[in-house]
């Protein structure tokens, strides 16, 4: 709770048997120690005065018998007095009144300042994994699960990097974090998986890293923003793997173990969706709009309402329309499980090349734009919250096109 200011005041106190008034300087509140209870501190200055004037409206204290009244003072605060002595002594009292108030003044900023250093060396001395786990729980109650995971796994990695120890605030400078960002690009990969984690993953690792750091400048963990003056580890340019329209034609004129497998799979060769939103898709979401088809569902992964059209042939692999409640793909496993029958089915159809369910989503977006769809529409019917994330599929197509370009030679030219 912020203290009120001293304020200092020049009073009377009346002589007990002469016709005199005795001057001195009281201080109210005064805080002594860090003390919570004020105290009144007074300073008397050995000097009296006979002729002070009161002002009979303004009672000071009243004990049964006796009724007191205040000074009159000046425009200035001075207290008047009748004789030309007194008023000098008054003006005396006052200069030193002045002087009290200014140390007084100057103290409680002193004491301001100093109090805000204290808890900044308080804060700068917090553990920041520790302060890096709770904003993952406070920041990110509605994010997907996979940003959790992530998150949750730069503070493993974070501990990895600390030996198990804390790593306070006062800790963190530019070198440190050049230091783990070389630490992140040979880190161990999570769970039981053999190896390092890739230059892209190191790169979305650091890019969280950077936004606690933000988190925590706001929050004045940290006096400087360090996430400004590093660069983030650039991504490696992994290549999509992607299937031709042949390829996706040969598939689906060939059968798959599970049915049920084969329809997502080519649905999302048709709409763009992950296999996380194929799986929680809903009949209630699936919209008929007179000759038109949509969607409309919420992103597992950003959590973003989507309104989506989709064709015709997307909506028969949808199936026969069930109650609202009810999925669309019943019986689709999570993507661990269904690896072993999509590979045997792409064996099936002659496609031999490593092909996983999320290659549909990269088949869409590439068919797409070698179709003359703009990337910006396509980047909105991917669910991409920022059009760079699309321009990887851009570069495909551009790599096919120069290979279309070359594809011709005339002999002897």
């Amino acid at each position: 709770m912020k203290q009120n200011p001293t304020k200092c005041t020049v009073r009377l106190r009346k002589h007990d048997e002469k016709n005199s008034w005795y001057l001195y300087i009281e201080a109210y509140p005064v805080y002594v120690n860090g003390n919570p209870t004020p105290k009144r501190i007074r300073e008397y200055l050995n000097r009296s005065i006979t002729t002070p004037i009161f002002n009979k409206n303004a009672v000071a204290r009243t004990d049964g018998k006796v009724k007191t009244f205040q000074p009159r003072r000046d425009v200035n605060g001075v207290i008047m007095c009748r004789s030309e002595v007194d008023n000098e002594t008054c003006l005396f009292a006052d200069n030193r009144r002045s002087q009290l108030q200014h140390e007084y003044d100057n103290a409680s900023l002193f004491s301001e300042s100093e109090a805000e250093q204290v808890q900044q060396l308080e804060r700068s001395q917090q553990d920041f994994i520790a302060y890096f786990n709770k904003i993952t729980l406070s920041n990110h109650v509605k994010s997907s699960s996979s940003i959790v995971v992530n998150w949750r796994r730069v503070a493993t990695l974070l501990k990895l990097y600390s030996n198990g120890e804390t790593i306070p605030f006062a800790n963190i400078n530019v070198k440190m974090l050049e230091d783990f960002k070389r630490f992140l690009l040979s880190a161990p990969q999570g769970g039981n998986k053999p190896g390092t984690i890739s230059q892209t993953t190191a790169s979305t690792y650091f890019s969280i890293l950077k936004a606690a750091l933000k988190q925590a400048f706001i929050d004045e963990y940290l006096s400087t923003d360090l996430a400004a003056k590093v660069k983030n580890i650039p991504p490696n340019n992994v290549r999509r793997n992607y299937l031709t329209e042949a390829e996706l034609n040969q598939l689906a004129n060939t059968p798959c173990d599970i049915p049920v497998l084969k329809r997502a799979a080519l649905f999302s060769a048709l709409t763009g969706l992950r296999h996380c939103d194929i799986q929680k898709l809903q009949w209630s979401e699936v919209q008929k709009d007179g000759d038109s088809y949509r969607l409309n569902f919420t992103q597992q992964k950003t959590k973003e309402v989507e309104y989506m059209p989709i064709s015709e042939q997307a909506y028969k692999l949808c199936g026969e329309p069930k109650e609202p409640c009810r999925l669309v793909f019943e019986e689709l496993t999570d993507a661990a499980w269904i690896s072993k029958p999509l590979q045997r089915w792409l064996n099936a159809a002659g496609i031999t090349r490593k092909i996983t369910f999320h290659c549909f989503r990269h088949t869409f977006a590439t068919l797409q734009l070698a179709n003359g769809t703009d990337i910006y529409t396509v980047s909105k019917m991917l669910g991409h919250t920022n059009v760079k994330t699309t321009q990887i599929y851009a570069k495909v197509v551009n790599e096919k096109k120069e290979q279309a370009a070359n594809a011709i030679k005339i002999v002897g030219l």
